[in-house]
């Protein structure tokens, strides 16, 4: 084939259509497709965010176990206090009432 030949009618009919094609069903499609995608984006970002202030919601309602472990430890402390302070309670009360007992006598 000659290159300064000019090409037959068929070949520019062929190519037009290709080209009619590609502009009527190729690009709207990959538009579609694109905007489809980026809603899909926009969402993780979103549902993203929601899931970080959920998250660090969480950890501010449960950053108080810890303290919690802390008053348990130390409640224990309190009752063995409390019953050793009931013993020597009852131990002052026995001395007490000895006094009394022995101050009425006499």
């Amino acid at each position: 084939m000659d290159p300064g030949a000019p090409l037959p009618t068929s070949v520019y009919v062929i190519w037009w259509l290709a080209l009619g094609v590609v502009v009527i069903f190729i690009v709207p499609l990959a538009i579609m497709l694109l905007h489809r995608t980026l809603r899909a984006a926009l969402s993780i970002r979103r549902y993203l965010r929601e899931m970080l202030e959920a998250g660090a919601g969480i950890a501010g309602n449960t950053a108080s176990i810890a303290a919690l472990n802390d008053t348990l430890a130390v409640a224990g402390n309190m009752v063995e206090t409390s019953d050793m302070l009931a013993v020597h309670s009852g131990t002052i009360a026995e001395a007490l009432a000895q006094r009394a007992a022995e101050g009425s006598q006499t």
